[in-house]
């Protein structure tokens, strides 16, 4: 991935907290018949240090888990927010009008060797822990217990796991850093008067970094 200098993030706290905050990775493989994405949920964990694992699961009847290359790093890509950056926000439009739209992303990629766990033990622990994770905040969770057993047993028996310990981790945060402090108040305030959940986001972010440069 191409990286800029000022778009460059590389705190692995940063990093691991998009992908717990937006768990839904592109699974990019290489098989028989060339290159395969899958998406899935995967959670992240902090060891092995520096970056730590990933796993998750994917259905028996995917032929992904029996044909992969397990001599070629797979990649998962997780991505959220972005959204369209209008030239009309920068001030220094109506001073030499030297300027064009872009598009404000961040991304993190994830570099490992996969490996498959057919173990129903891991596999409950590794549901129970994903479930958790995605009901917390919730009234009321549900709780893979809630669910008949007999009926969990054989939703496990039909899912595989996988693990990626992490060989690279890679984090691009594009929010308007290569602007003047002028153009990115200037964004700010055309992202928040959009008022859309995915703009106001990004500008929390141009926000954030702003502020943090200016510090």
């Amino acid at each position: 991935m191409y990286i800029p200098k000022q778009f460059e993030e590389t705190d692995v706290g940063v990093l691991h907290q998009l992908i717990l905050t937006h768990p839904l990775g592109a699974l990019v493989t290489l098989t028989h018949h060339g290159l395969d994405a899958n998406h899935i949920p995967l959670l992240v964990r902090a060891e092995p240090a520096p970056f730590g694992t990933l796993h998750g699961h994917i259905a028996r009847a995917n032929p992904l888990w029996r044909d992969f290359s397990r001599d070629v790093e797979a990649l998962v890509i997780f991505q959220r927010p972005d959204t369209y950056i209008s030239p009309s926000w920068y001030p220094s439009k109506s001073e030499h009008r030297k300027v064009v739209p872009t598009w404000n992303y961040v991304v993190v990629h994830v570099h490992g060797y996969m490996r498959i766990i057919d173990d129903p033990v891991w596999m409950r622990a590794h549901l129970e822990e994903l479930v958790t994770a995605c009901e917390a905040g919730r009234p009321v969770p549900w709780k893979v217990t809630d669910a008949p057993a007999e009926y969990i047993e054989k939703m496990v028996r039909a899912v595989v796991g996988l693990e990626i310990p992490i060989q690279r981790l890679i984090g691009k945060w594009k929010v308007s850093q290569n602007r003047t402090d002028r153009d990115r108040e200037g964004v700010i305030e055309g992202l928040g008067n959009e008022g859309t959940e995915r703009t106001l986001a990004m500008a929390s972010l141009v926000r954030r970094d702003h502020a943090a440069g200016n510090t």
